[in-house]
């Protein structure tokens, strides 16, 4: 297997909620949209799709429900501490919530964590170690 993730795909509740916290809210770089087809938005490096919770469920042939800590969480790294602060600031403006407010982490860096309208969690971090960006 090739070592990369390209595409995160969040099933999500609304998608003109979703797409308007992504999109409006936090800035992100949204692809024109096809009726009513996925939201894709191209990062570096890798993308994040929306897709309806239940179509992406019955695509996967599982069960949508489901709620509670679902073992993932998405990263942001940024370049220093303080863009850690200004990134949980825009994202709780643009409608997240915060989850935990940015810290001295235990393995030498910064961060903290929102949630974004549906509930997955994004950490927001300075890692002085690692050359992630």
């Amino acid at each position: 297997m090739d070592p990369h993730v390209s595409l995160v795909t969040l099933g999500v509740s609304d998608m003109a909620r979703a797409i308007a916290f992504y999109r409006d809210g936090l800035g992100l770089p949204m692809r024109e949209r096809e009726g009513d087809g996925p939201a894709f938005f191209p990062l570096d490096g890798t993308w994040i799709a929306l897709y309806p919770r239940d179509a992406l469920a019955d695509d996967a042939t599982v069960s949508s429900e489901g709620d509670g800590f679902a073992g993932v969480t998405i990263a942001h790294n940024v370049e220093n501490r303080e863009t850690v602060d200004t990134v949980l600031r825009e994202a709780a403006d643009a409608g997240a919530r915060i989850v935990k407010q940015a810290q001295e982490a235990d393995w030498g860096g910064y961060s903290g964590y929102f949630a974004d309208p549906d509930g997955y969690l994004w950490e927001v971090a300075w890692n002085p170690v690692l050359d992630i960006d």
